[in-house]
């Protein structure tokens, strides 16, 4: 029997920007990413592929700059149990955001890190 965790997907790969309507702008006339959703200054997602690009302006930056890819998990504080467990680290603790509980960690090479999940 595999005990293996259920693989967690990537959800995002985020970018802290200073201007959220400029950086959709610049993504979607330079690389033709279109907007799926949009949260006014606070948060853009664009559809890059398989992948979310997604555009946090300043009162959603989460990672101080940093950009990140963002774990989408069933259970946000199972998920940072086992990431310490691994020699990771939490930088910021689980907290409600404006569409999911989310958390800040650093793998154990220092690569910051979200993991998010339903509320």
């Amino acid at each position: 029997m595999n005990d293996s965790p259920k693989p967690a997907k990537i959800g995002n790969v985020l970018h802290p920007v200073a201007d959220v309507s400029s950086a959709v702008r610049f993504y979607a006339t330079t690389f033709g990413l279109p907007a799926k959703f949009v949260d006014g200054d606070r948060y853009a997602a664009l559809d890059a592929g398989g992948t979310t690009l997604a555009l946090a302006g300043p009162e959603e930056d989460v990672t101080d700059g940093a950009p990140a890819a963002s774990f989408k998990v069933p259970d946000v504080s199972a998920a940072l149990t086992a990431l310490v467990a691994g020699g990771g680290t939490v930088v910021r603790q689980p907290e409600q955001g404006p569409h999911e509980v989310r958390a800040v960690a650093r793998d154990p090479w220092g690569n910051t890190i979200v993991v998010y999940g339903p509320r």
